[in-house]
């Protein structure tokens, strides 16, 4: 006896009787306000880097195309010309790879021009047609693909050779603003890459095998036909996902704004143009100083090295705004973690408070608030903000030394002996530990927070340690409920997912016109749609479901050590929970109340 006593003191004196303790403390004052006014004041120096972001940053640069001379197209002169066309679109991929282009907002080392539409039938200039006149050969017949300014009567082949005009088009659709080669034509005859067999018969291979714009279309054609159908798993379930529909909406105002800052950050520099040339190493070329700053507006002409042209390499670092890219890019991940975070934790806090009211009224049907969650909300916000920032800072730090571990590990990963990437394995498994344990006192903090208005500390102190003095039942309860939480998402999801598969599939027979369903060309893709969506609704109703068990274990810690069943000290915990642990009052609930 004595050593049990021992140990329980080790962690904390149980919780004693108080005759003036009835769930939620009302009287409370704010707590932690020195990390709440720093939270504020991030907050504010948040807004102000959206606002520089907004100032100095242009997104067109990415949502529009710009042709070889840095104008954009479908903007100013070039309103009536919104597509680019790239002459040798093969550039893009034999010239460098996918992630670089993607870096330089799909630039390619190749002429573009604004074009008013793209082409629509294969076409390859022919050998006769070298010693005609552009106006001859594009011009009349409706080919506007030249750069500006090409004369009529310059020579064909003379045009070719300064890559002014295309030597070949392909039939093209325009995808984010760029004409790009249907998937289902066919490539004709072009120079420099029909010689090499393998790049034109991998290039034919893809273009057969692979038809995006048709099962594009198709896709969308399924969602037109099913989108009712698969909103059926949703609408009848969101009077249950109130609050988790609120947290959603907080959470993708913080990603949204965070992505528009980081967009506008990232183009907030003036773009910068080399002379580049797709053969430097020719004699023709050992005198042009390549990759050294031009203007795209005057393309180089008549030059000696063939296909010298001015094209764009990056964004200038000048500025002060530029020069604290990375600083102000770091702040915006910062602020995006420990936003999400507070977010998550405001959730948390506020259904623990609206759960333990539940569970501390002695007549569950008389002594409940009228609006627990209401109440909740409010009171969260206006006396804890500074805990929930406290405790989300906490686990943000974490979270941001995974990151930049992950990423630390990702670039040296060629570079690792078996000794390091131990070494490496070993931390990440050290942060990914202490990043749960941090998630989980937070969370057991947040629910003291709400019922006794504390500061984080105390909070979490005294969660850890009501946990401690009963670790047999924590465990216990912890393994049932991950158990439970597991079982109810799989039969939700898997239901949901077997139902889709027997009606999208027309399997299910009888069920008359109005529950007809529709002819679609690929089912399953209404049927993944439908999966995903019971799986958010599923984690968001299941995760309400365990906060809630979370809270009421708690409180039924509490209530053992604070109440022994009798007449002046009875219970709170439901009658059904008490027959299950064969305990009972000597009064029934609301029979006899507190003693003042």
């Amino acid at each position: 006896m004595g050593g049990k006593q021992d140990r329980d003191e080790a962690y904390g004196k149980p919780a004693k009787y108080d005759p003036s303790f009835r769930g939620p403390i009302k009287n409370r004052s704010c707590t932690d306000i020195v990390c709440c006014i720093l939270f504020l004041l991030f907050i504010l120096g948040y807004i102000v880097v959206g606002i520089v972001a907004w100032v100095y940053g242009d997104p067109r640069q990415v949502l529009y195309p710009r042709n070889s001379t840095g104008a954009y197209c479908g903007v100013g002169a070039n309103k009536d010309k919104p597509y680019l066309l790239y002459f040798n679109i093969f550039s893009c991929v034999l010239a460098t790879n996918i992630i670089t282009v993607a870096e330089n907002g799909l630039q390619c080392p190749t002429p573009q021009v604004c074009v008013s539409s793209c082409p629509e039938v294969a076409w390859t200039v022919e050998v006769n047609q070298f010693s005609q006149k552009v106006g001859e050969v594009f011009y009349t017949a409706n080919r506007n693909f030249c750069l500006p300014g090409v004369p009529w009567d310059m020579p064909v082949i003379q045009s070719l050779q300064q890559e002014l005009c295309p030597s070949f088009l392909l039939p093209s659709a325009p995808a984010l603003g760029r004409c790009l080669p249907l998937l289902n034509s066919t490539p004709p005859e072009l120079p420099g890459i029909s010689s090499n067999t393998s790049i034109s018969q991998g290039i034919s291979g893809l273009l057969d095998s692979l038809n995006a714009r048709d099962i594009s279309v198709k896709i969308f054609e399924d969602f037109a036909q099913s989108w009712y159908w698969i909103l059926v798993a949703v609408g009848h379930m969101m009077s249950t996902m109130f609050y988790p529909l609120v947290t959603f909406v907080l959470l993708l105002i913080c990603i949204v704004y965070w992505a528009m800052t980081a967009l506008y950050l990232a183009t907030s520099g003036q773009p910068q143009y080399v002379l580049w040339a797709p053969n430097a190493s020719l004699p023709s070329c050992e005198k042009v100083q390549m990759n050294t700053s031009c203007n795209p507006m005057a393309q180089p002409v008549n030059s000696s090295c063939p296909g010298l042209m001015c094209i764009f390499q990056s964004y200038s670092s000048t500025g002060l705004v530029q020069r604290s890219l990375f600083n102000l890019q770091i702040y915006g991940v910062l602020g995006l973690f420990w936003t999400l975070n507070w977010v998550l934790a405001l959730g948390q806090c506020v259904l623990a408070g609206a759960f333990a009211s539940f569970y501390w009224a002695l007549d569950k049907r008389r002594d409940i608030p009228t609006f627990p969650l209401i109440s909740a909300f409010i009171r969260t916000l206006r006396y804890h903000t500074g805990s929930l920032a406290f405790g989300a800072l906490i686990l943000t730090l974490v979270q941001i030394a995974r990151v930049v571990l992950e990423y630390t590990d990702n670039k040296l990963r060629g570079a690792q002996n078996p000794v390091a990437r131990c070494i490496m394995c070993c931390f990440k498994c050290c942060l990914w530990c202490l990043e749960k344990f941090i998630k989980f006192l937070n969370r057991n903090a947040y629910i003291m927070i709400a019922i006794y208005g504390k500061n984080f500390c105390v909070s979490a102190k005294n969660a850890f340690m009501l946990l401690m003095r009963n670790i047999v039942r924590v465990v216990v309860l912890d393994k049932v409920t991950d158990l439970l939480l597991f079982f109810g998402k799989l039969l939700v999801v898997g239901g949901v997912g077997v139902l889709s598969f027997f009606f999208f599939t027309g399997r299910i027979q009888g069920l008359g016109t109005v529950f007809e369903s529709p002819s679609l060309n690929y089912y399953w893709l209404p049927i993944m749609v439908s999966i995903l969506g019971a799986y958010v609704i599923a984690n968001g109703f299941f995760s309400v479901f365990g906060m809630c068990v979370d809270t009421l274990f708690l409180c039924f810690l509490e209530d053992l050590e604070r109440n022994d069943g009798s007449l002046d000290r009875p219970y709170y915990m439901p009658t059904a929970l008490l027959k299950i642990l064969g305990k009972k009052n000597e009064a029934l609930p609301g029979d006899k109340k507190r003693k003042k």
